[in-house]
């Protein structure tokens, strides 16, 4: 049992999972709540659909951006391509992968909460609709961060 905690492959292994798992349960909330509201707005108004449904992918992003996180790890750490990393890197990219899995979650709950918000603007007011996207789309910077950490973070092991 103690070998499995010092098997790089294994923390590395750890670190994709949490990026993966983190940022898509965020998202599939985010969607989710977003999609409720959508679909109230569209039940009164279905000429909105197209706006709406573009306001409730948003929160989807930054799960994607947790396979691509995945992917890239998979690809540098003997799974996908290239050698197993010895301890120290396993724990290096099970770090390096944190931020866009923390982030990801936090930042795709409120931006399905920021979403809901928006598509009570498109639901009054369907010409302010470019405003309302700015304002999930504000979230979305966090996200992008986090995965830039992430992919800069992988990269440089």
């Amino acid at each position: 049992m103690s070998e499995l905690f010092t098997n790089g492959t294994v923390w590395a292994l750890l670190g994709v999972a949490l990026a993966v798992v983190l940022s898509g349960c965020g998202s599939a909330y985010g969607v989710g709540v977003a999609g409720q509201a959508a679909a109230g707005v569209v039940t009164e108004d279905p000429s909105k659909f197209a706006k709406v449904l573009i306001m409730q992918l948003l929160p989807g992003t930054q799960g994607i951006y947790g396979l691509l996180v995945a992917f890239v790890t998979l690809s540098r750490i003997g799974i996908l391509g290239g050698s197993e990393p010895e301890l120290v890197k396993g724990l290096l990219i099970f770090a390096a992968c944190l931020p866009i899995g923390i982030v990801g979650l936090v930042s795709a709950i409120h931006q399905g909460r920021t979403s809901v918000a928006a598509i009570g603007i498109v639901a009054k007011k369907p010409e302010q609709f470019g405003k309302a996207m700015l304002l999930p789309a504000m979230v979305e910077t966090y996200a992008i961060l986090a995965l830039l950490v992430s992919i800069l973070a992988i990269f440089s092991i």
